[in-house]
């Protein structure tokens, strides 16, 4: 068993299972996937912080089971921060992912994926954003929702909202409009992205459909309106995603949508690890305005 001790911020803490590989059809190792969010720590701890984690763990890597852990794991050092909160009525302890001795300690669990709440723990009833999930029904893809979101933008702009596009890591994308005021309630993002979904629908009606049923979504793209809401969670920007490969949740610029690379092939908006790293040592984080615009929402 591969295993090495580290020491950051003079915290020290043993990395195990180096070798193990968590991406097998793709041969990427879980000391890869450590070594990627080390070098991705800059661009990912400002979107995590004070927001309570839930991991999504594969200790045997993505073609093998997975499980979701809201709560804080009981065997967590005791310098990771953490906080209370409340779930469906229920209170838990749930990880703070504030340094980046905690991000690589949650790495090393294998939690690949990364999920956040739309609030921080000190006002989890005060969304800092709305989120439009695009997801892409039966023969649909992403380049389908591409179209949708270069709509979204528009309509967006017209009430005086900047938007900022990303890819889920899967199937779709997901269109941020940040607010970070603190006037606007879960009720308020809820209802006027629903109201945004609604009117999608009624004008692109062969192209966008804001209807939850599986029937209802075939070759269209699904504004999922609903994640706008206090007991949900939306993958961390920068974070991997548990597929095939190890693509990541990554910022794009509106152009990208415009004018998608590889001539029609979906898998051209989709971005790989290493040009996640490349990308973002680059140009710097591409969400940095999600974090500090601040807008309010209009009257529909």
């Amino acid at each position: 068993m591969s295993r090495k001790v580290v020491e950051i911020a003079g915290r020290r803490f043993a990395l195990s299972n180096l070798e193990k590989e968590l991406y097998p059809s793709h041969g990427f190792t879980k000391g890869q996937v450590l070594e990627y969010y080390r070098r991705m720590t800059e661009f990912i701890l400002p979107h995590l912080k004070d927001r309570a984690l839930t991991l999504k763990r594969y200790p045997d890597g993505v073609e093998k089971d997975f499980f979701f852990e809201k709560r804080c794991p009981l065997h967590h050092p005791p310098w990771v921060e953490t906080a209370e909160v409340f779930h469906k009525g229920e209170r838990m302890t749930a990880c703070l992912v504030n340094n980046p001795e905690t991000l690589l300690w949650v790495e090393n669990l294998a939690s690949l994926e990364l999920h956040v709440p739309l609030a921080r723990t000190s006002s989890p009833e005060t969304p800092d954003a709305m989120v439009f999930d695009l997801d892409p029904g039966e023969q649909a893809t992403i380049l389908d929702c591409a179209r949708v979101a270069l709509i979204l933008r528009e309509l967006l702009t017209r009430l005086e909202l900047a938007s900022y596009p990303k890819t889920s890591g899967q199937k779709g994308l997901h269109v941020f409009v940040p607010l970070n005021f603190q006037g606007a309630t879960f009720d308020d993002t809820k209802k006027f992205s629903k109201a945004v979904a609604v009117i999608m629908q009624k004008n692109y009606p062969d192209l966008v459909t804001a209807k939850m049923a599986k029937e209802q979504r075939k070759g269209k793209v699904f504004i999922n309106w609903s994640q706008n809401d206090a007991s949900k969670t939306m993958i961390c920007v920068y974070s991997l995603r548990a597929r095939e490969k190890p693509f990541v949740s990554f910022p794009l610029e509106w152009g990208e949508l415009e004018h998608p690379a590889g001539q029609g092939n979906p898998e051209g908006l989709q971005v790989m690890y290493s040009e996640a790293v490349s990308r973002a040592e680059k140009m710097g984080d591409l969400f940095r305005e999600v974090l500090v615009k601040k807008q309010k929402l209009p009257h529909l």
